[in-house]
């Protein structure tokens, strides 16, 4: 899980939900002897990550099953300040929660694409998107099992958006 710059906290859950609670929204006692138990359930969004259902699961949900939640608190991406962005095995890249919308950041590897961990780095502030931009590594825990066989490495990918498909 992670923390934006507002104190809201982002984590996947196994359900296939992106979940964010917000101690704010909470309208009952948060410490002291009476608050026991399920006290602020008013403080959690669950918004269900792209794909679909498992099989006989009526349940709102996804089947994509996140393994790791990094939100973008200072724009390092492009898409905005604070946003949340968990990893998508079952998407083959990363779920970007953007206004309520999923923003999805597939990579264009032929072989897959794991993603085990996120962070970003803003290298030159002056150099706009080309300055800028997340790392995350791709692998597998069986990396034998990966496309490629025997010897498949697990492999860093470096994530940066144009602002338009021509940028330069």
């Amino acid at each position: 899980m992670d923390i934006d710059r507002n104190g809201v906290v982002w984590m996947p859950l196994a359900s296939g939900h992106f979940a964010s609670f917000d101690r704010r929204k909470c309208k009952g006692p948060l410490n002291g002897p009476t608050a026991t138990g399920n006290h602020c359930p008013e403080g959690w969004t669950l918004y269900p990550f792209p794909g679909p259902q498992l099989s006989n699961v009526r349940a709102a949900g996804s089947a994509e099953a996140s393994y790791y939640a990094w939100v973008d608190q200072h724009n390092t991406l492009g898409l905005g300040a604070n946003v949340p962005i968990a990893t998508g095995n079952a998407n083959e890249g990363l779920l970007a929660l953007v206004d309520g919308k999923f923003v999805i950041l597939r990579v264009p590897y032929p072989l897959g694409f794991y993603a085990k961990g996120m962070d970003g780095r803003i290298d030159d502030p002056n150099a706009g998107w080309k300055g800028r931009g997340i790392w995350t590594t791709t692998g597998n825990r069986t990396p034998f099992h990966l496309e490629g066989g025997k010897g498949t490495r697990p492999k860093v990918v470096h994530l940066q958006l144009r602002p338009d498909p021509l940028a330069r």
